[in-house]
């Protein structure tokens, strides 16, 4: 069923049908996890919303610093993976629990800027959009790093938007914003990153109206934690034929 079959949700908007599900894949970011929560409940104060951690079998504390942050009375949803599967597996587990009408893609290690989150949702709420890529390339704060990685993100985002006659600047963003009907009518098999150019097409073949908003972007390098590599780009190659063409 095309996106265009779901229109009439923004004319009978509420509170409740305006929650927004925040989806945070977690491995290993006991460093972060909890400004990450401080910087999401200042951004979404006046919002309805509801944030889903999955703990994707972190090995470095992140476990305890969640325990602590829950005994601390922050609200959350929180899943366990007993052993790490990866984002798209974490995602897959994400969804499952989500009941708001907006999901929104939240990376934990902060490269992303919770602040940036109303910008991102807000064509959606405006009954413009289905879905809302964040574009690191066009946002007002980047940091100047990692000359191959940058490259290499060009470079699949090229072939994504050849394969799926998209005109994205920044396909592999991890910030993602889409309508939990649209969500409904994808079904992830991606564990790894390659879940970027999968969710890509799947809704490129839906026919979705997408949008891109700029966003800040504060990439880290590997020395401070990044996890994505050289065969995660060859994956995502491989993802972006083979999602175009079947499911």
């Amino acid at each position: 069923m095309p996106c265009d079959q779901f229109r009439s949700f923004e004319s009978t908007m509420t509170d409740d049908t305006r929650r927004i599900s925040i989806l945070v894949p977690v491995y290993n970011e006991s460093r972060t996890i909890a400004e990450l929560l401080g910087k999401l409940r200042a951004a979404l104060a006046d919002t309805p919303h509801e944030v889903i951690i999955v703990d994707d079998g972190s090995t470095d504390g992140t476990p305890q610093a969640i325990e602590q942050l829950l005994n601390a009375g922050h609200s959350m949803h929180l899943v366990r993976h007993a052993r790490n599967q990866g984002k798209g597996a974490a995602l897959r587990t994400a969804l499952e629990h989500a009941t708001g009408q907006i999901i929104v893609i939240q990376d934990a290690d902060l490269e992303y800027d919770p602040a940036d989150i109303p910008k991102l949702v807000a064509p959606i709420l405006a009954g413009h959009a289905d879905v809302v890529f964040g574009s690191r390339f066009h946002g007002p704060a980047q940091r100047v790093h990692l000359y191959w990685h940058r490259l290499a993100n060009s470079m699949l985002t090229w072939l994504s938007n050849m394969f799926n006659n998209l005109d994205l600047s920044d396909m592999e963003t991890g910030y993602k914003a889409l309508r939990k009907s649209v969500a409904d009518k994808i079904q992830l098999r991606e564990n790894r990153f390659g879940v970027e150019p999968e969710l890509t097409a799947k809704i490129a073949r839906l026919k979705c109206r997408i949008y891109e908003v700029p966003v800040s972007y504060y990439g880290r390098d590997y020395a401070e934690g990044k996890k994505i590599g050289f065969r995660d780009a060859l994956r995502a190659a491989w993802c972006i034929v083979r999602y175009r063409i079947a499911d």
